[in-house]
């Protein structure tokens, strides 16, 4: 394992990791933030004139914790430049299509010819082969084509679309994290490295394991809103206050749904729970008495049960929340309120050291720990 430069000024689990990412969008620089996150050294790979998101680099915390060079692929110094980078590194993450980076001269045979025991990690939407791997995509078609969009949202209904986080970061990011920390065990083990494909059609896919285990056991009808954790359960949903705002009820169990139609004022007139034939009157008993308060009212009602009733918080609303507030679960970094590193580690816990890495920005201090000679001082200025 390479050692660490001064670039690593934190702790955390992979704290002596290296980390090149070749600059991209979405879910590959999401999976190099967990990284950094976790005390790894991530060098951002940055192309001149950019190609990020669609904001102000300092707002873009996905590049937290990360250092930043320019290099110019096309340029006839830029793969030597980049493979300077990846004969020192233990991980290497690109999202181009399949057979870009081989173009560009940067793929995983040119790299670990120079590093044998890089771990060189690939994230695409469709994976590296197949009839769409040369196609363009986003997040909504990979978790279409998989089942998974399908199930999300009320019957009769467009399915519902979860933002960004069920493909790009939960089927995309996360599984290119697990394939690469498993393939660095591995190259840690053998002193051989290995390239991973992680597809986000493959992660969102597997995301959906216990599904197709309840479908073939008959235990999940394969439509939206017909089933017990999709919203077809009266006690496992959300609902509206008298504000307008909603609560989220996930009473599953026989002991938590009884707190919860007793704290909701139904226990004595509500019908059975069992009863699937009246879980519509069911559902509109539930849906009226919590048209009766507002969402701060009913909070107070539920808070310290076991009613298992949650307050629907917006995104500037959450990181106020007592509980959350109380673990830390954001923080407030640069002026920027953002989620904290996760998971925690009791020994080795991470953190946030530096803001969103500003591209070219470090390019010498890079050089430096690194010691990559042909990372010139003026790459930033380019």
């Amino acid at each position: 394992m390479a050692e660490a430069g001064h670039g690593n000024r934190t702790g955390g689990p992979l704290a002596g990791v290296r980390v090149v990412e070749l600059a991209g969008i979405g879910p590959g620089p999401f999976a190099a933030m967990l990284l950094a996150d976790l005390g790894a050294d991530v060098v951002r790979v940055d192309r001149p004139g950019g190609g990020g998101l669609a904001i102000d680099p300092a707002y873009d915390v996905t590049n937290r914790n990360k250092r930043s060079v320019l290099v110019d692929l096309k340029a006839p110094d830029g793969p030597a430049r980049v493979l300077d980078l990846a004969e020192r590194a233990d991980i290497l993450i690109e999202g181009f299509r399949p057979g870009v980076a081989e173009r560009l001269g940067v793929g995983p045979e040119a790299c670990r010819a120079r590093n044998p025991r890089l771990v060189y990690g690939r994230m695409t939407g469709w994976g590296q082969e197949g009839p769409l791997a040369p196609r363009a995509g986003h997040d909504i078609g990979y978790i279409a084509i998989t089942g998974a969009l399908g199930m999300i949202g009320n019957p009769g209904e467009p399915p519902a679309v979860p933002a960004n986080l069920v493909g790009d970061y939960a089927g995309g990011s996360l599984y290119l994290v697990i394939g690469v920390l498993a393939a660095l065990q591995h190259a840690r083990t053998t002193g051989t490295g290995q390239t991973v494909d992680a597809a986000i059609v493959d992660g969102t896919a597997h995301l959906t394991a216990m599904i197709h285990g309840m479908v073939a056991a008959g235990g999940w009808q394969d439509r939206r809103g017909a089933n017990l954790l999709d919203g077809g359960c009266p006690f496992y949903g959300t609902y509206e206050t008298s504000d307008g705002a909603y609560m989220a009820v996930g009473a599953l169990e026989q002991q938590f749904y009884e707190e919860f139609t007793a704290l909701l004022g139904i226990a004595d007139t509500a019908p059975a729970r069992k009863d699937l034939a009246r879980w519509g009157e069911l559902r509109e008993a539930v849906a009226a008495a919590f048209r009766t308060r507002t969402r701060a009212e009913w909070t107070a009602v539920f808070e310290g049960s076991d009613a298992c009733v949650a307050p629907v918080l917006s995104l500037r609303e959450a990181p106020h929340h007592p509980h959350l507030a109380a673990r830390g679960t954001f923080t407030d970094f640069g002026g920027i309120v953002q989620p904290a590193p996760a998971p925690r580690f009791s020994e080795t816990p991470g953190g946030v050291h530096r803001g969103p890495a500003q591209p070219g920005a470090d390019t010498a201090e890079v050089a430096r720990d690194w010691a990559v000679p042909a990372l010139d001082t003026t790459a930033g200025d380019r």
